[in-house]
């Protein structure tokens, strides 16, 4: 039986973060794509007496997809815990190719009347459902393979594969809309990034294909039923819950800095090119930040990571964003957006790790994408949330007001968080659920 201690002197580990992290890119490009360009989809798809109106039913569906997350989460997360977690991880790519195909080739409301809208909440369903394992088999099987010293390291590329792809589609974006008018770009030209992901699928296929399975769970002896997993979730459903509460901060700043800017800017009436411009470099601060965070947790305690950066957020996301919405501008939302970048990052490189080692092993994949889905259930909707704030309260700085309500909920659950951490030498002590 292979010793599961032997994964950190594995040749080719560094192939295989890039194996295990090509699906989550393809994942991220989607949904991103479809939140940068949720006005020409919903002007397709969802027409309506008001602009703002097929805005919010375009961001709706937007969202939808992530409801459907936790049950993604113990269906395919059970899967890759029986199975393994390669099996798991072609799995789930499968599923986001036919999603992403779906929403790519899917004729406008104008064609097909009201079977377009429904194919299009289908194939977001559908995405859901796949990411919701997704981010928790690439998260434990990261979690796996890494040496001991440097866990913390390993898992930031999951959220780092993301960051390539927000560059990726933002930059996309730019090109688009210096190549093509307003009208072009809302009538095909957002079908265009889709058309590329579609593309890039296959080589996705053939690199997890030759995605070696965990030394950690080939040791295994037992594997679980579905029935021993949901029972082992049923037990630890406090750490279930807390470690929801820990991703809120992470999946509400990732989509409000990320899927959201180009909305939002064009909410302050800022220019569309700007805005995906600086979306762009939102991606390549959260691609710094995030390894190198990573690596700082390794090195000390993670709690005092999570701590500060919720604390921060508490302290200066409402003020930042009255700031900029006192006087709208391009180096304004730039400097806002960095600085969020800044401590989105800088949690979610310690909170993902940190997630790892307090879900139950025993369903490692399950645990974990149980409690990210049910964030997203709530963080996915952000785009959603802000612009009816905004719409209701006539406040351009209520997304501000909403991180900072998520922010103190993280900070609790962070706090509530280290009697269940199995990191010794973080100085927490085991489990005693």
């Amino acid at each position: 039986m292979t010793d599961p201690t032997t994964s950190s002197q594995r040749p080719g580990r560094a192939w295989d973060v890039i194996r295990v992290a090509s699906g989550n890119f393809i994942e991220m490009f989607d949904f991103m794509v479809f939140g940068y360009f949720a006005a020409a989809i919903g002007s397709a798809y969802f027409p309506g007496s008001s602009e703002i109106g097929t805005l919010l039913k375009s961001l709706a569906t937007f969202g939808v997809g992530f409801l459907i997350r936790p049950l993604g989460a113990i269906i395919l997360g059970a899967y890759a815990d029986r199975h393994g977690r390669r099996a798991g991880l072609i799995l789930t790519l499968a599923l986001m190719s036919i999603g992403i195909a779906t929403i790519t080739f899917t004729p406008a409301y104008a064609t097909i009347g009201i079977l377009a809208p429904v194919i299009v909440l289908f194939g977001r369903l559908l995405q859901g459902f796949s990411a919701g394992s997704e981010l928790g088999n690439v998260s434990v099987y990261l979690a796996e393979i890494a040496p001991a010293h440097a866990k913390g390291f390993y898992v930031s590329w999951q959220s780092a594969s993301q960051q390539v792809a927000v560059v990726v589609a933002a930059l996309i974006g730019v090109v688009l809309g210096m190549t093509l008018s307003p009208a072009e770009l809302n009538a095909w030209g957002w079908r265009i990034p889709l058309a590329i992901g579609c593309l890039i699928i296959p080589l996705l296929f053939l690199m997890r294909r030759h995605l070696r399975e965990s030394d950690t769970f080939a040791a295994r002896t037992h594997q679980p039923e579905l029935r021993e997993i949901a029972a082992f979730l049923w037990r630890a459903r406090g750490r279930v819950l807390i470690g929801m509460a820990l991703v809120l901060m992470t999946t509400v700043s990732f989509y409000m800095i990320t899927a959201y800017t180009p909305t939002f800017g064009k909410l302050l009436h800022l220019p569309e090119r700007a805005n995906l411009a600086i979306t762009a470099a939102v991606g390549l601060s959260n691609l710094i930040w995030l390894p190198l965070m990573g690596s700082l947790s390794d090195r000390i305690v993670r709690t005092p990571i999570l701590l500060a950066c919720t604390a921060l957020a508490i302290l200066t996301a409402y003020p930042a964003m009255a700031w900029l919405a006192g006087s709208p501008s391009v180096l304004r939302l730039l400097l806002v957006e960095l600085w969020l970048s800044a401590l989105y990052a800088s949690y979610n490189s310690a909170m993902v790790v940190h997630l790892t080692e307090i879900v139950p092993q025993e369903a490692g994949a399950s645990g974990f994408s149980l409690a990210y889905s049910l964030a997203t259930a709530i963080g996915g909707f952000t785009p959603f949330i802000v612009t009816w704030l905004i719409s209701t309260t006539h406040n351009p700085a209520m997304p501000g007001a909403w991180l900072t309500l998520i922010a103190a909920i993280s900070l609790g659950a962070a706090l509530l968080s280290r009697r269940y951490s199995t990191r010794d030498d973080a100085g927490y002590g085991r489990s005693r659920d």
